[in-house]
């Protein structure tokens, strides 16, 4: 008996993609920063939660690169005449990315009290059925 590993299956057409993504994702760095947290509101609705304290929406950027959201923060330095007895508060840059499914799409974002959310809709592809006329050769 052969074994077919998932994307080689010979049933499986075109899924390519979909084992490069399983590895990029793994490569992703696992870096805990900024946390966040990923909510199904609705049945086709997911929100993104990130916590930026001190980030202003100027500071961060968010990009959708091949399927992938990508949100970047950095910020510039604090002004010289600040004296910091105790920095605790994580100002360092950060890029979060996260790999969307067809048919995701990011339908806003807002910053509020240091929580940044991101709210994102799958839309339902129509059902098409389509005769395949066969010619003779």
């Amino acid at each position: 008996m052969t074994k077919f590993a998932f994307p080689s299956h010979p049933l499986l057409l075109g899924f390519e993609p979909l084992e490069r993504l399983v590895e990029r994702t793994a490569r992703a760095g696992t870096d805990g920063y900024p946390p966040f947290n990923i909510e199904l509101a609705e049945p086709n609705r997911y929100v993104i939660t990130l916590a930026v304290a001190g980030f202003a929406p100027d500071d961060i950027t968010m990009t959708l690169e091949d399927r992938q959201l990508v949100i970047r923060g950095q910020q510039g330095d604090p002004a010289p005449d600040r004296v910091f007895l105790h920095r605790g508060i994580a100002t360092r840059q950060f890029r979060r990315v996260f790999a969307l499914a067809e048919g995701v799409e990011v339908s806003g974002a807002t910053l509020d009290n240091g929580l940044l959310e991101i709210s994102l809709e799958r839309r339902e592809p129509e059902t098409v059925v389509r005769t395949i006329p066969i010619t003779r050769g």
